[in-house]
């Protein structure tokens, strides 16, 4: 599972970047910051199901903390884009086959209108941040774009002349960004194309690269800087009709190395904080935590964990499973209660946990245990949030 952070330069994505994750990453106020992809790890909250067994969990491929699952995600932060970076401008638009991989993309906008369309600094509120949105969305949507266009003639021919159907061809000219058939099939009828592909001109190509985008890579806008944006700017990007979250990435970023030096208590995402050694903070420490104490107690988060979790659960509508090889216990073979957590599209069954977990468990599928209601389930049961599953295969 990956997400991928874009935005034009200057608009605080490593900032935000290290806020999810605490990796380094190149922060300064000025454009192109960043050139190589910076690599991370964030997390999301779920509840865990160890505290209805009432016995701690031993988690190996995430972490617990007081009933709260971790559970990881790679974070990608690319190089800034400019308008036109389709044509070269700025430094191109090149570090978007960065994102391949990814599932989802987080756009960070600086809501505050500081930053003009190249990343320069500017006077607040001198900036439309909607601006921003439009650019990117069509700069990466060129970008899908160009890997379509590159032969879309001979395609096209041969879905004619051969009867293959062009939706096959196309998934398999993207099936390196992780682009499934079905996504293909449902771009093509959200674009509302010609069904003979030897009509498709550019503009319909450039239509369905935009509505593929929305399948594929789909993107939450997180309105960065909100703690010194003008309201209305806040305002107005919560009403176009996009999955967008206010965020205060400064704010987070201070809060989670404060945290990790020992400094104060927080959990990411929580609405408050407790000092822990305040015998350790200097005035201006003391001053800057009290600011954003006064503004948690207001807006009730810095929104950065937010807005990751928004893309995960609510974007890409995934749900969390708990595979176990006791069901009675919930242990793996080490005795290790609840060891794995893994996320899951909403509709899996499960026979696709078997997959998930191994193929040779999904080949040789007889059936699965709730391990909750120790009811025996079929290959296509759906599975819910939070279940906990054994999976029973031929040896």
């Amino acid at each position: 599972m990956q997400v991928g952070i874009v935005g034009k330069p200057n608009v605080g994505k490593s900032t935000f970047f290290s806020a999810l994750t605490l990796a380094p990453a190149q922060i300064a106020s000025y454009p192109f910051t960043t050139i190589e992809a910076n690599k991370g790890v964030g997390y999301v909250r779920t509840k865990c199901p160890h505290t209805l067994k009432g016995i701690p969990c031993n988690p190996k491929n995430s972490h617990c903390e007081n009933g709260v699952r971790f559970v990881p995600i790679e974070i990608l932060d690319v190089a800034g884009l400019v308008p036109d970076a389709h044509k070269g401008k700025g430094l191109g638009n090149k570090f978007l086959d960065d994102l391949r991989q990814a599932d989802a993309l987080i756009h960070i906008v600086d809501a505050s209108g500081s930053t003009d369309s190249e990343g320069n600094v500017v006077e607040r509120g001198s900036h439309d941040p909607l601006q921003d949105i439009e650019f990117l969305e069509k700069e990466v949507s060129y970008w899908i774009f160009n890997i379509i266009g590159k032969g879309f003639d001979k395609i096209a021919r041969q879905a004619k002349l051969a009867g293959t159907k062009v939706e096959h061809l196309l998934h398999e000219k993207l099936t390196g960004l992780m682009i499934t058939e079905a996504m293909v099939v449902a771009g093509m009828r959200n674009a509302k194309l010609d069904p003979d592909p030897t009509h498709w001109g550019e503009d319909d190509l450039l239509r369905f690269s935009r509505e593929l985008l929305k399948v594929a890579k789909p993107m939450i806008i997180a309105a960065n800087k909100c703690d010194i944006a003008p309201p209305e700017f806040v305002q107005k990007l919560m009403k176009t009709g996009r999955y967008v979250v206010p965020t205060a990435s400064d704010y987070e970023l201070t809060l989670r190395r404060a945290s990790k030096a020992g400094l104060i208590d927080y959990s990411p995402g929580a609405s408050s904080f407790t000092l822990t050694s305040p015998e350790k903070l200097n005035e201006m420490q003391k001053s800057a935590l009290k600011k954003i104490s006064d503004w948690l107690s207001v807006h009730g988060s810095t929104g950065v964990q937010e807005c990751l979790e928004k893309a995960v659960f609510e974007m890409l509508n995934l749900i969390v499973v708990y595979p176990v090889e006791d069901e009675t216990k919930w242990t793996d073979k080490d005795g290790n209660v609840l060891p794995d957590a893994y996320l899951m599209p909403r509709g899996s069954t499960t026979k696709d946990l078997a997959f998930k977990v191994h193929t040779d468990l999904g080949n040789n599928f007889i059936k699965a245990i709730d391990a909750k209601t120790h009811v025996t389930l079929g290959a296509s049961h759906v599975l819910n949030d939070g279940d906990v599953i054994k999976i029973v295969a031929r040896t």
